[in-house]
């Protein structure tokens, strides 16, 4: 008998599934439809079945692409931002001339803005990548709706990386290993726009220049970066100069 009530309740489920399949005028087309109730719903991987199918199945369905571009959004909502940022730049690989080519990019940034780390002391291969992508969608998508955060989530991004640098710099100048401190100095002068931190790498540099008896970095300093000096500070670079260069 359970037997029986068992198969009579698959047979209704099945029915009632049958019944309520949204209309299409392709299988393709009701599959998309299915999947997308699905993501709606939350139920991430019966949308993704639904998905695969269409691909596998109905690859050159207008619907196919359209799959590619939901699978990549359901990863990253399943919080697979390393896996969605890989669909993405597939998809956009494949799909240069998608119109929605400004989302795709936004995305993209985003997954890697998710993986960066929450201290700089760590990899930041991930907020490189997301300053990259994010740059450009604001070069290649001026008007885009997803442009809303994108200078602040840069600026994040990019004070990590001055950060590091700036704590490296700052560990090879205390353990006197002057060519390392010397290099990761000319690095803040040359990648990033803070006075405050451009005046220390100066600063250090010239002092470099005296210990090491390398003229080209207090040459460096004084040709390029004297504006970051007060009248008072500026005599004393001119005099360190001067001596450096002897």
């Amino acid at each position: 008998m359970l037997k029986y009530l068992t198969l009579l309740f698959s047979i209704l489920v099945l029915t009632s599934c049958a019944v309520n399949r949204p209309k299409g005028s392709t299988e393709a087309e009701v599959l998309f439809k299915e999947a997308t109730r699905l993501k709606e719903s939350e139920r991430y991987i019966m949308a993704l079945e639904k998905l695969n199918t269409i691909k596998s199945q109905y690859p050159y369905s207008y619907y196919a692409t359209s799959a590619e571009l939901m699978q990549a959004d359901i990863l990253y909502l399943q919080e697979n931002y390393e896996e969605s940022a890989a669909a993405y730049l597939l998809f956009k690989d494949f799909h240069p001339k998608h119109p929605r080519m400004d989302y795709v990019t936004f995305k993209i940034a985003e997954a890697y803005y998710k993986q960066k780390p929450s201290t700089f002391d760590r990899d930041l291969t991930a907020a490189k990548q997301a300053i990259k992508y994010f740059n450009e969608l604001r070069s290649l998508y001026p008007n885009s709706k997803y442009l809303k955060d994108a200078k602040d989530k840069i600026d994040e991004c990019y004070k990590m990386l001055k950060d590091k640098e700036l704590y490296i710099a700052n560990f090879y100048y205390k353990t006197e290993d002057f060519q390392s401190a010397a290099f990761r100095y000319k690095n803040l002068l040359n990648r990033f726009n803070d006075d405050k931190v451009k005046k220390l790498a100066s600063d250090r540099l010239v002092t470099i220049g005296l210990k090491s008896a390398r003229p080209e970095l207090c040459e460096l300093v004084f040709k390029n970066y004297r504006y970051l000096y007060k009248d008072g500070d500026l005599s004393n670079l001119k005099s360190d100069v001067k001596e450096c260069l002897r």
